[in-house]
């Protein structure tokens, strides 16, 4: 998995690339850590290069959900393959997390 952090104004950009498996699922932890800090974060996953994500993955995704709205921000996903999205919708994450 791959991991660009770009912040444009008030917003964050996070492009991500590859697979998000139980093999990296720690060091993707790690590269969006700075994530979980700050006020009124507004967060934008271009997943448009994410071929596949596990439930390891799911869970960082919900972990990053529930402190982005803690902290009165939004997340949105976006570009997501169908294979990718079919999971989002299979678990229901795709009604926790705005994704367009």
């Amino acid at each position: 998995m791959d991991v660009k952090i770009e912040k444009k104004e008030a917003k964050t950009y996070v492009t991500l690339s590859g697979r998000l498996d139980t093999t990296n699922a720690d060091q993707f932890q790690n590269d969006i850590a700075s994530l979980f800090e700050g006020e009124n974060p507004d967060i934008v996953l271009d997943c448009t290069d994410m071929d596949y994500t596990s439930s390891q993955g799911l869970r960082l995704f919900l972990m990053l959900q529930k402190s982005v709205t803690s902290r009165s921000g939004s997340l949105v996903m976006t570009n997501m393959k169908p294979q990718v999205k079919e999971v989002f919708d299979i678990t229901g994450f795709s009604s926790i997390i705005k994704i367009q």
